[in-house]
């Protein structure tokens, strides 16, 4: 039984190596969720539950919510949550990233904050120096920087953009500042758009209209996306290009609130329900079988995280009622969650 969510070992390497250059000791860290060196070297991925683990562990060691990201500072633990509290009441996407850069001019530590800015028909989300900064103060941040650092900062961005508006949000490119890596797939599968290297600026382009988008989470979806955050945003993205992969790119892996209708869907991939209904037809899938088969994804992921009860998995996943959980999992998969649980944690133990 392996797990169906991964990173790229390039988030490790990148994690580890800032631990390093502060001083941790990273056989130590690694041994903090049960594994060692040799567990990474030679692999392409990594599975994104101990990820996770990773990172939330060394952000309680630095105190640092912003290590391994771009903000020129240290953002104290707690503050992502106290950005999220202060956008979830916005009611469009445009909104609530102005509300997160407007967060990022009072709180104190970061030297720049995201924004995004119209440009004809396009909006291009990008970095900024604070107001009180000097105007050149992004240039020398990413100068500074490792590509997976500014790689790792854009693919978050996205990601929590995607979450805001309930669906994988599309881009039309995606540029970085310094030259084409060697792991080309991993960029391509993250941004899934035409890349461009090189460039002027690090910064993600896509529909503006898209800022029109209303804002699909509330207070109580906020809770349980904090309760397992930074997961939701690091979890690659799958590479297949297929109409009922970019579906389910589009559904998200966040079910605590109802998924998209399929009209969403279809408006989202440039076409109509009844074509989008043809596609997956011809690619022996329905829309509601997609729906099925990314919530029982979801609840896989969530079982493999062993700190989250069966009871706050099926609230994840939008079940008012665990019975009704465990019903859906054991059709799903023939068992019930505990079952696979056990199951899981046996494979995946140290031999």
């Amino acid at each position: 039984m392996s797990r169906s969510a991964t990173v790229s070992i390039d988030f490790v390497e990148s994690l580890l190596l800032h631990a390093e250059q502060k001083g941790y000791n990273v056989n130590s860290l690694l041994g903090s969720i049960g594994m060692s060196r040799s567990d990474i070297d030679g692999r392409d991925d990594f599975p994104a539950d101990q990820f996770n683990q990773l990172y939330q562990h060394m952000m309680w060691l630095v105190q640092d919510e912003s290590f391994g990201l771009l903000s020129g500072g240290t953002m104290p633990n707690g503050t992502f949550r106290m950005m999220c509290f202060s956008m979830i009441t916005c009611s469009t996407l445009g909104e609530a990233v102005r509300r997160c850069s407007q967060f990022y001019e009072i709180c104190k530590g970061p030297t720049v904050k995201p924004v995004v800015e119209m440009e004809g028909d396009s909006a291009i989300f990008r970095y900024i120096a604070l107001n009180s900064m000097p105007a050149d103060t992004v240039k020398r941040l990413v100068s500074n920087e490792t590509p997976a650092v500014i790689r790792t900062s854009m693919s978050i961005w996205h990601h929590f953009m995607s979450w805001m508006v309930g669906y994988r949000l599309p881009l039309r490119h995606a540029c970085f500042t310094f030259a084409e890596q060697p792991n080309l797939s991993d960029y391509q599968n993250l941004f899934q758009c035409p890349l461009a290297f090189n460039r002027a600026e690090n910064c993600l382009i896509f529909p503006a209209e898209q800022l029109e988008m209303p804002m699909m989470q509330n207070a109580e979806s906020l809770r349980s996306f904090l309760r397992t955050a930074p997961y939701q945003l690091m979890v690659m993205v799958n590479g297949d290009r297929s109409v009922s992969a970019q579906v389910k790119g589009l559904i998200g892996r966040d079910f605590s609130r109802p998924p998209p209708p399929i009209q969403n869907v279809a408006a989202a991939l440039n076409m109509s329900s009844r074509t989008l209904r043809r596609h997956l037809d011809k690619e022996g899938t329905t829309y509601q079988a997609l729906k099925d088969q990314s919530r029982f994804t979801a609840a896989q992921d969530y079982l493999s995280c062993p700190n989250v009860s069966v009871q706050e998995v099926a609230s994840l996943l939008g079940f008012t009622e665990p019975s009704a959980f465990v019903r859906a999992f054991r059709k799903w998969s023939g068992m019930t969650p505990a079952v696979y649980r056990d199951r899981y944690q046996e494979h995946e133990a140290p031999r």
